[in-house]
């Protein structure tokens, strides 16, 4: 089911996804186990040269059949460190036993281990189904929406330009059959997780645990883990969807040397309003009215030729050129300050400029030095 959510300004739904139906064999491989290895337990029982043995006493194909599924449980666990599979082996042997004990179905109990066996495989088939068909992800133009869960509904949101990388997955049969796994890791690490392992024995150090009087130890494992609803888990097609996703994100990625020249356009905003703030100064303590230099001032210089004033005339024409008032050392030093901030500035943007290319360029060399003319002679002023 499409699920419904607010759209920013400008974005737009490219693409919904589900996991593919067999993105999750992984749960489906241990549901298998389950009926297999009841049919294994019924020929023995029933057909095997051994059947004497289990015939003697209905407990011994009970509790060969519950040894090796715990066994399995315990060695799947560790193997994917994840121990709710063999919670879930140990919830269908007590599960099997109290039916067996309840329904007094000893003299039938081999067959009734296989019909077991299947009805917990069928159930586990169905609830991995349903766990599916809860995921959903949306990729549109601005962010990822990721949901699931069958009892809560997680939904997590995530835009391009807090992601800072991708990790993608890709097991034997999603090769073959077109799907995998990509994991978005944000800028908080929101992707990146910490799994626990179990040793025997306790080595590993950590946290102690007693499971059935074993002692055991724990170890944290960083790997980027997250759960299936905050990723786009088994997705298809694999490729295409990675390249999407990776697409929309170069988009709001911006390079070092990108940052570099918007650090530097700063720099020369501030230099710039340094420079305007002295200049105003400077025209302040002349008259106290500040205006730029303009093409409609010389016309407004030129209109007055008719009427006598010379007096605002010169003033007003040849402020510029007036000998400097007390404080016009201080104001010529500050503006030869400020034009070398500008020069070390300009130099070292060309710098950076040219260090990617790792050449020189001579016209741009020849440009950088025309750019320096041109201030030196404002610099004696």
């Amino acid at each position: 089911m499409r699920q419904n959510i607010d759209l920013n300004k400008g974005e737009k739904i490219e693409s919904v996804l589900s996991p593919h139906p067999l993105s999750f064999m992984k749960l489906q491989a241990v549901c298998i186990f389950i009926v297999a290895w009841g049919i294994v337990t019924f020929w023995l029982a029933d057909y095997s040269a051994y059947k004497s043995i289990f015939h003697s006493n209905p407990w011994f194909p009970v509790i060969l059949w519950g040894i090796v599924l715990l066994i399995v449980g315990v060695i799947i666990a560790l193997i994917s460190i994840r121990w709710s599979i063999f919670f879930l082996y140990l919830a269908v042997f007590l599960g099997g036993i109290g039916i067996l004990v309840r329904q007094n179905l000893y003299s039938s109990v081999v067959l009734f281990i296989l019909i077991w066996s299947a009805i917990a495989a069928i159930i586990g088939f169905l609830c991995v189904e349903v766990y599916r068909r809860s995921h959903q992800y949306l990729i549109t133009n601005q962010r990822l929406v990721f949901s699931g869960g069958i009892f809560t509904k997680r939904t997590r949101f995530i835009k391009y330009d807090k992601i800072t990388e991708f990790n993608s997955e890709q097991g034997v049969l999603g090769q073959i059959l077109g799907f995998g796994t990509i994991i978005p890791v944000s800028e908080s690490g929101l992707g990146l997780g910490s799994d626990k392992t179990f040793a025997g024995a306790g080595v590993g150090g950590g946290s102690r645990l007693k499971v059935f009087g074993f002692a055991g130890g724990g170890k944290d494992v960083n790997t980027p883990r997250t759960r299936s609803y905050y990723e786009l888990y088994g997705v298809y097609p694999f490729k295409d969807v990675l390249k999407m996703v990776n697409e929309h994100h170069q988009e709001t990625d911006i390079t070092p040397y990108q940052k570099e020249q918007v650090e530097f356009q700063r720099q020369q905003v501030d230099i710039q309003k340094q420079m305007r703030d002295l200049l105003k100064n400077q025209h302040g303590g002349g008259g106290g009215r500040v205006r730029r230099p303009q093409a409609s001032d010389e016309e407004e210089l030129e209109e007055p030729e008719e009427e006598p004033e010379p007096r605002t005339v010169k003033t007003r024409r040849h402020k510029p050129q007036e000998a400097e008032p007390e404080g016009g050392q201080a104001f010529g030093k500050d503006q030869v300050d400020i034009q070398e901030q500008m020069k070390e500035l300009l130099k070292k943007q060309r710098t950076i400029r040219a260090a990617p290319v790792e050449v020189d360029d001579p016209q741009e060399k020849e440009d950088g030095d025309e750019a320096e003319a041109e201030e030196k002679p404002g610099s004696t002023g």
